[in-house]
């Protein structure tokens, strides 16, 4: 069994539970497989990511298994506005997020709803110089656990919209996008667009944020903001403190 998501933001949920955490979300358009069934809950696993979690069984619409390996085939479409809105046939509006996904729509058996998008979209490979641009899209969004759009992002969300606007494909939480890319010896060798993770005091990494130049970093916290990096970690000039322990720097691009 296959889906693909029809409404502009749904929660994947830890547990088959509306009182569940919230552990990511889908964006309208993004398509996944369905791992299990129930009355009123699905478990799905994400075709972009292979994250694994719980959505409501109404929020979703239904697709085949060759449409689900069309959609991993054809190139990736994205919205590249903060918001935009697709039109149905009896022009209602849907509003959608940046980063949401516009690849099924030229394709009529799975674009039933004969859904139309005019606004920006965005496509292919962009360059790295790009990646710091696009962060600033998000600034200001609020922290939010699990969060995938300028409405409500988590650390590892923001990294990872950021890279797969301009192309560059990420997985979901900081651990596992620790493992990509290839690890710096020193700050000084960073270039705007790395990414720098954070530890705790069990050495587990917990963060991650886009370096900028001079030694400044993006990154959700609170929201997304822009502070100062050092040997130490990330120093918050608000409290006057470090924030968060530095523990590599990788370069994905």
């Amino acid at each position: 069994m296959f889906g693909i998501c029809n409404l502009a933001i749904v929660p994947i949920r830890a547990e088959a539970s509306d009182r569940s955490e919230q552990v990511s979300q889908l964006l309208f358009g993004e398509h996944f497989k369905i791992i299990e069934l129930t009355a009123k809950w699905a478990q799905v696993e994400l075709a972009y990511d292979g994250y694994v979690g719980w959505i409501d069984n109404k929020q979703f619409q239904s697709i085949t298994e060759e449409q689900y390996l069309f959609l991993d085939k054809v190139p990736s479409v994205l919205n590249a506005d903060l918001i935009d809105y697709i039109t149905t046939p009896n022009n209602q509006l849907m509003p959608i997020s940046l980063g949401a996904s516009l690849s099924f729509l030229e394709n009529e058996d799975i674009n039933t709803a004969k859904y139309s998008f005019e606004g920006m979209k965005v496509c292919g490979v962009k360059p790295k110089s790009e990646l710091v641009k696009t962060a600033f899209m998000y600034l200001n969004a609020p922290y939010l656990w699990g969060g995938k759009s300028p409405f409500g992002i988590d650390c590892s969300g923001f990294t990872q919209m950021v890279y797969k606007l301009n192309g560059y494909h990420l997985l979901r939480d900081a651990s596992q996008q620790a493992t990509q890319g290839d690890a710096l010896s020193f700050i000084e060798e960073s270039e705007p667009g790395d990414l720098a993770f954070f530890d705790n005091d069990e050495g587990n990494i917990i963060h991650v944020g886009i370096m900028m130049e001079n030694n400044y970093i993006i990154h959700a916290s609170g929201k997304v903001r822009i502070d100062r990096l050092d040997h130490l970690g990330i120093y918050n000039a608000d409290t006057n403190r470090h924030t968060h322990k530095l523990r590599v720097i990788k370069k994905i691009v």
